[in-house]
């Protein structure tokens, strides 16, 4: 579906119904878009868990949505940190303890524009260790719980995916002789893109019932750029996010939330705003370059991953 198809609008949030009995699982949802997507989630009777490393932080947005929406309102937090495998591992195996089902697991977390390079403590450089290594891990981990509610996996990507070497640097997946703070970040949102067009693909080779989408939030005001960017970005993007080139964090919160809802969806697809450069506008579907979808980097791409993460997909 495009825009045009959900009205001059495009998609926005008055479109869902009641989510009453439906539970949702999102990354980083502490602050910015995850946050303002578990507020909307939550508005129409859902469940949220919330998936984030910082436990204070976490505590207060559940403090501030119960202020908001009621004391009853269903929002609880598991605490993961998507840098450390083996904390995933456990968020994950405390996810399934207490969670029996997933309609929707929304990978929404993500570091960007890190000015040096820097490392995980698994080894891998932090951006493509946090935002593909990490996601990577915790959906394979939950892949069968979301699959027994024929569920979704929302994965948020960027525009950034077309920004930066348009391809996987196999060779120096750490970026230890070219390292920059943009196309680093870039790399790591095609990792993530290319593993959610790929698990799409064998999906279906697998008669599996889950569905995968893939969507951006275009420019929106959140913590993304934050103390680990260099100066200039952060006072280039302070400058930027007071004009009308960028959005709310709940527009940006749209994208994700229309993949974990909506209906008839086309999977092999990319929504977001639809405005100038996808920047900002009306939600729907965005053009998708070919290069995200080749299947022979794609199935590269996965057989490092799992070597990377020590996990096996069982399709």
């Amino acid at each position: 579906m495009n825009a045009k198809e959900f009205g001059k609008q495009g998609w926005t949030p008055k479109r869902i119904g009641d989510l009453s009995g439906k539970t949702y699982l999102i990354t980083g949802a502490n602050a910015g878009a995850g946050f303002e997507a578990s507020k909307i989630l939550l508005s129409k009777g859902a469940e949220v868990l919330m998936l984030n490393r910082n436990e204070n932080k976490s505590n207060k947005a559940i403090d501030d949505l119960k202020k908001q929406l009621g004391a009853a309102t269903k929002v609880s937090f598991i605490k993961m940190d998507l840098a450390q495998l083996s904390l995933v591992r456990n968020a994950a195996e405390e996810v399934l303890k207490t969670i029996p089902k997933i309609d929707a697991l929304i990978c929404n977390a993500a570091v960007a524009q890190i000015s040096k390079q820097d490392f995980t403590p698994n080894g891998f450089e932090s951006q493509l260790g946090i935002n593909h290594y990490g996601h990577f891990l915790l959906i394979n981990l939950l892949f069968d719980r979301v699959e027994q509610s024929n569920g979704r996996i929302v994965v948020v990507g960027s525009e950034g995916y077309k920004m930066g070497l348009k391809t996987i640097q196999f060779e120096d997946m750490n970026f230890d002789k070219n390292y920059h703070p943009n196309n680093t970040y870039c790399h790591s949102k095609l990792a993530q893109m290319m593993f959610a067009y790929e698990l799409q693909n064998r999906i279906k080779e697998a008669n599996k019932s889950v569905s995968v989408y893939v969507c951006h939030p275009g420019a929106s005001k959140t913590s993304l750029i934050n103390k680990d960017a260099s100066l200039m970005t952060r006072i280039m993007w302070s400058i930027l996010s007071i004009s009308p080139m960028v959005q709310s964090a709940e527009k940006g919160a749209y994208p994700e939330i229309m993949c974990a809802t909506e209906d008839h969806l086309k999977e092999q697809a990319y929504y977001g705003p639809t405005g100038r450069s996808n920047w900002v506008g009306p939600v729907g579907e965005c053009k998708l370059e070919p290069f995200v979808l080749d299947r022979t980097v794609a199935a590269k791409l996965w057989e490092v991953s799992e070597k990377a993460t020590n996990c096996t997909w069982n399709f």
